[in-house]
């Protein structure tokens, strides 16, 4: 066979994968194949592979795994994506090199990595050369570690992601996860039967929608490989290529219809309102990307764009369960504000919080240590940060949502805003529970109604403001975009502080 003719063959085998092998059918089903991924991700498909003819050896093409640098919008963004055709996507030991050896040309480079993760996981006959050495699938999870706050890496779920290979989706930036495909599990359902008697759906056990509910483990529920596909190129949008660099603003940053925001907010401090209302009225048109949508819905993280400018948004949501924060809520807003503070993304936190639940089932589960994550995210933050008082904002949820006392760059209220140690009910029941007490019981509502308004009354953002400098401004509603636009564009002057020190004790 002529020379080239040979390499022709060899190329188009390894492109090919397994996707004309009549075993892939059932493993293909309902997906797009790798490669179509890959020209659907990437402007004009991969620009650079690197091992397309590993595995040629052992007949597996590229090593179930396809690994390379193209262009997302312009911007250069390294990729890993396994062939589930090929060999279920398992990982031998040339997928191994392939995959660390793209990890460190991210490093090398500062561009995004992104896993596009379709894998039945380790090959057990490859274990031998692939477990236990310095040179091992291990190196794959320490590298990922070693990229954590370098650069975004961004986790694409389309299918299997099991035991060891689950900590790819457990230690990436973000987790987008295809529904009723996805799955991610240390063990098996059929291992769970075996070891522990334990009966389950593979769904049920490590389902795309059971970690974006449930787990916390997934970030964004979507639909379909395309779908998901256009959610990781919308998500890059909002990060630099590494911490060195800042988040690219968008040229377009106009609102078509600005909403009126004096009519969209309710007066009635106990009226649930939908903070994400709230947030798309401010936002720049079609700018909207909610992480963790499903997970803890009494707190809302959000992408959005100020002007142009990519703002990751941390707001309590009274529409479940009044916006009071809980153990996941904590760790949610936490592990937001870490993820954007790491990239330069400046922080916006929308404040209507009456404080941290409290009751013995939340104090046996944690909730000090969890509420100690969150306030402990919130003061080392060390990007432009502003907190806004839209509604409640009261004693200890005060502090963990970025209230003065922790030094954001800016305190903002509206005149809807109400300060305090404690919310009217609870300040009169802890001021005159003996009284009330002694009251007839055809008295007390009375009594207590009086004394409650009596007590709003004097809790107001201008005596706050007046009093304490507790807010550098009480701003109109429908001001408060421009307001904010020109204070981060101000903020972004400022230079990044270093407190010097290996690193912080975080609470757990």
């Amino acid at each position: 066979m002529d020379l080239y003719d040979d390499f022709k063959q060899r190329e188009a085998w390894a492109l090919a994968g397994g996707r004309n092998a009549e075993k892939s059918a059932k493993l293909l089903e309902g997906k797009i194949f790798v490669r179509d991924r890959l020209d659907l991700f990437f402007d004009n498909g991969l620009e650079i592979e690197d091992g397309l003819l590993a595995g040629a050896e052992k007949r597996v093409p590229a090593d179930a795994v396809v690994t390379g640098i193209g262009k997302v919008d312009g911007r250069m963004v390294a990729m890993i994506a396994n062939d589930i055709s090929v060999k279920a996507g398992s990982w031998g030991y040339q997928t191994m090199l392939k995959i660390t050896r793209m990890q460190e040309r991210a490093r090398e480079l500062k561009i995004p990595l992104v896993y596009f993760v379709d894998s039945a996981g380790a090959r057990i006959d490859e274990q031998k050369q692939s477990y236990l050495g310095r040179t091992a699938w291990g190196n794959i999870f320490y590298n990922l570690v070693q990229l954590s706050g370098v650069v975004p890496q961004l986790c694409v779920l389309f299918g299997p992601s099991p035991a060891g290979a689950a900590y790819i989706p457990g230690l990436c930036d973000t987790v987008v996860m295809v529904d009723k495909k996805a799955t991610a599990y240390v063990g098996s359902p059929r291992m769970a039967k075996m070891a522990i008697g334990e009966d389950i759906s593979e769904e049920d056990l490590g389902g795309a929608r059971m970690h974006c509910t449930l787990s916390g483990l997934g970030d964004i529920l979507v639909q379909s490989d395309a779908e998901a596909i256009a959610v990781a190129k919308t998500y890059l949008g909002y990060f630099p290529g590494s911490w060195s660099q800042t988040p690219p603003i968008a040229a377009t940053a106009a609102q078509a219809a600005p909403p009126d925001l004096e009519a969209l907010l309710p007066r009635d401090q106990n009226v649930p309102f939908d903070i994400k209302t709230l947030i798309r009225a401010l936002a720049d048109d079609d700018s909207f990307l909610e992480s963790k949508e499903l997970f803890a819905k009494e707190m809302t993280t959000a992408f959005i764009r100020l002007g142009g400018r990519p703002i990751g948004v941390v707001a309590n949501n009274s529409k479940f369960k009044g916006g009071v924060l809980f153990n996941d809520s904590s760790d949610k807003a936490a592990r937001f504000i870490w993820l954007c503070n790491a990239f330069n993304i400046p922080l916006l936190f929308l404040q209507d919080i009456s404080g941290y639940m409290i009751g013995s089932s939340v104090e046996k589960t944690g909730i000090i240590r969890h509420g100690a994550k969150l306030l402990s995210a919130v003061c080392e933050a060390s990007v432009p940060r502003i907190a806004v008082m839209v509604r409640k904002a009261y004693g200890g949820g005060f502090l963990a949502m970025s209230g003065a006392p922790t030094k954001p760059d800016a305190m903002l209220a509206l005149p809807t805003a109400m300060p305090a140690l404690v919310g009217p009910e609870a300040a009169v029941n802890a001021m005159y529970f003996n009284q009330i007490a002694e009251l007839a019981p055809a008295d007390r509502a009375a009594f207590i109604k009086a004394k409650r308004d009596e007590y709003a009354r004097d809790i107001n953002v201008y005596s706050a403001a007046a009093d304490s400098f507790a807010s550098e401004a009480v701003v109109h509603p429908n001001k408060l975009r421009d307001e904010l636009i020109n204070r981060f564009a101000l903020y972004a002057l400022k230079p990044t502080p270093a407190i010097e020190r290996r690193n912080a004790v975080h609470p757990v």
